[in-house]
């Protein structure tokens, strides 16, 4: 099920970002909306965080020979219908995709709140998306 070479980076990688996430949620909105240093490393772990997920949901799609997906949005509803991720969590990571791109385009400028609201409530899908595979990635060198 895993090439466990091509997918332990980005599980590193997102270990580290769920940390710096953490230390960021400490941030108040109004200095958030002010520092402009605090605002670009906070849309940054987010944007690495979530793309992070997104790699890993490719890297088991490519394992697995599931079919392509067409959208990052689209990968999690694959690993939902391979019957790999729960249908709740495969939701809210389908929005975290989503939210990547009002990252990328940079729409964020018009609704810090919106980023505020993600860096505060939805880490949590992060963690659990990264102890799911973790597991199953235990489970599999038994």
């Amino acid at each position: 099920m895993f090439d466990q070479e091509g997918i332990i980076d980005h599980i590193l990688e997102l270990e580290q970002a769920i940390i710096d996430w953490e230390r960021y949620q400490e941030i108040p909105l109004e200095e958030l909306k002010k520092d402009r240093d605090k605002k670009n490393m906070v849309l940054h772990i987010l944007l690495i965080s979530i793309q992070a997920t997104i790699d890993i949901a490719n890297h088991l799609i490519a394992t697995n020979k599931l079919s392509r997906p067409s959208t990052y949005r689209e990968c999690f509803e694959i690993l939902l219908n391979a019957n790999i991720i729960p249908s709740d969590l495969a939701d809210q990571l389908a929005d975290l995709a989503g939210f990547r791109n009002f990252l990328v385009h940079i729409y964020w400028r018009l609704n810090m709140d919106e980023v505020y609201k993600t860096l505060q409530e939805d880490l949590i899908s992060i963690k659990n998306y990264l102890a799911l595979i973790k597991n199953l990635i235990k489970e599999e060198d038994k």
